[in-house]
């Protein structure tokens, strides 16, 4: 863990930032199950509305656990790349994007006034 810095972490996930990594633009390692991405800021305000997009997705009318399984189809930023979540992952991940974003405008302002 010495070689980065936490943004944000929660049950869902935890996004990070690499301290060797040298970036022009900010970006941030979000890791949500088994999966990492590594994105910019602007990607991760896609991803939080692609997942808040798919919160509006109807799950199986007859399924006997709604909340936990795995019938919503989340895109990503990653063209290539779909997940398959859970109204309980989604709402993790939606906290974890959430934070994540508010913490790196944050830090991205602080930033721009310093200079």
């Amino acid at each position: 863990m010495k070689h980065i810095s936490i943004i944000y972490r929660n049950d869902t996930g935890i996004s990070f930032y690499w301290k060797s990594a040298y970036q022009e633009e900010l970006k941030a390692q979000l890791v949500f199950r088994d999966t990492g991405f590594y994105f910019t800021l602007d990607q991760l305000k896609r991803f939080a509305y692609q997942a808040q997009d798919t919160r509006n997705q109807i799950t199986c009318k007859d399924c006997p656990a709604p909340a936990s399984c795995r019938s919503l189809l989340l895109k990503t930023p990653a063209e290539t790349v779909d997940l398959a979540v859970s109204r309980e992952e989604l709402e993790g991940l939606q906290d974890l994007l959430d934070q994540t974003i508010l913490k790196m405008e944050t830090q991205q302002f602080m930033q721009t006034a310093l200079n």
